[in-house]
């Protein structure tokens, strides 16, 4: 297996491997809608593509088992680190438990320390515990913790029937 990056007319197929991602996340509560969004991942995985921060693993015959997107992190106030971003990590499911998203993960946490980042920061579903698992096992801890409140009449006497 080798990683490196992808040519703009991989995104495509990288698009529609991130709508698999999107989709399978559902069965964690996420409120992302895949198809739907399939034309935004398409630009953002063209943009990763022409900046340098998107790198795929392909087997040796060439297939894609998987792609990592990621980026240093350019917000309007000052920090004391500066952060590099996974945004997305996908194994192709033939590929998953082969080392495929360890060695995506490695690859993007040395690009972004290239690029000067201090620490590097992701998301993963609070349900998704394989997730979670394999980020701690990598050195990975919560550091923030979003969360999520339906919106319903709180107002006493309203919509009480």
């Amino acid at each position: 297996m080798r990683v490196d990056p992808p040519g703009i007319d991989e995104a495509d197929a990288l698009a529609d491997a991130w709508v698999s991602l999107a989709a399978d996340q559902q069965a964690y509560d996420s409120h992302l809608l895949a198809e739907p969004n399939r034309g935004t991942a398409r630009e953002t995985i063209c943009r990763s593509i022409v900046t340098g921060g998107m790198l795929v693993a392909r087997t040796d015959d060439d297939t894609v088992a998987g792609f990592v997107q990621f980026s240093v992190e350019s917000g309007a106030y000052e920090t004391d680190v500066r952060k590099g971003l996974v945004e997305n990590l996908f194994v192709d499911p033939d590929h998953r438990d082969a080392g495929v998203g360890s060695t995506l993960l490695d690859a993007a946490e040395s690009a972004l320390a290239a690029d000067g980042a201090d620490v590097v920061v992701l998301d993963v579903m609070a349900g998704n515990e394989d997730a979670r698992r394999f980020y701690r096992r990598h050195g990975y801890d919560p550091h923030r913790i979003t969360m999520l409140k339906p919106v319903e009449n709180d107002i006493p006497g309203e919509g009480d029937g």
